[in-house]
């Protein structure tokens, strides 16, 4: 078989490989060329629906649970959903505001000393988090909950001792926290609150043993009241390669 036959025959038989039957056009693949990534349509995106039965079992379960845990693989949505799920509940007026945290752990790199205040130190280790609430609401409105106080950034070291009422509380990067340190800010919960934990227990960039998160999505499974939901690398909506990739690294 010819290198230009063989190539065909993959395209047709691999979804994973076949661009163009999932984004409809035989170009290369172009996030901002998509439709759900046009700028000029809409200023950002007012309403978000689930891409697979466990993205639907995860907005199900933020919207009906106190406490959720969603674990799996990059790209299974579960940062976007969970900022979702918190900027509809702040809008609707069922929590006074949303407060960001995520363990400032390196992955493999050394950045040193970072400048600035404590916002400005937190800034990179919360990008994707930010990217996830100005595609929900718009740079704007963003920087206005911000100066306010509506959208707090709270390092995990600076949680203890707090109780957080009235708040949505995502809890991003899990994985890369000691099973103590989950165990404190599971405790954090307040009145009328709900609290996110996202992460993959398989992408740790702590010292082998250390991380916490698998344990306790363990020992919540059975308590009422809590959701643990497991998304798969069937359920990653980033570019179909990342599925690909994933399944043989």
């Amino acid at each position: 078989m010819s290198k230009r036959r063989h190539n065909e025959v993959l395209k047709r038989d691999n979804p994973a490989y076949n661009v163009e039957a999932i984004y409809g056009r035989s170009s290369p693949w172009d996030p901002l060329g998509s439709p759900a990534f046009n700028r000029r349509d809409q200023r950002y995106v007012r309403k978000v629906k689930p891409q697979n039965a466990n993205q639907s079992a995860l907005m199900d379960a933020l919207a009906e649970n106190s406490m959720v845990l969603a674990l799996g693989p990059a790209g299974t949505g579960k940062t976007y959903l969970a900022v979702t799920a918190a900027v509809e509940a702040l809008e609707a007026g069922r929590v006074d505001r949303i407060i960001l945290s995520r363990p400032a752990v390196e992955a493999g790199e050394t950045l040193g000393y970072l400048p600035g205040d404590l916002e400005e130190k937190m800034s990179p280790f919360l990008r994707p988090l930010y990217d996830a609430l100005n595609d929900r609401m718009g740079g704007k409105r963003l920087k206005q909950l911000l100066a306010d106080g509506s959208i707090e950034i709270a390092p995990i070291g600076f949680m203890r001792g707090r109780t957080l009422n009235n708040a949505f509380i995502v809890i991003d990067e899990a994985q890369n926290c000691t099973y103590t340190q989950i165990k404190m800010l599971l405790t954090r919960l307040g009145w009328h609150s709900t609290m996110v934990l996202t992460g993959d227990p398989d992408q740790s960039d702590l010292l082998e043993g250390l991380s916490g998160l698998n344990d306790i999505a363990k020992k919540l499974d059975v308590v009422s009241g809590v959701s643990v939901i497991r998304l798969t690398e069937r359920d990653i909506v980033r570019h179909p390669l990342v599925a690909s990739m994933l399944g043989v690294l």
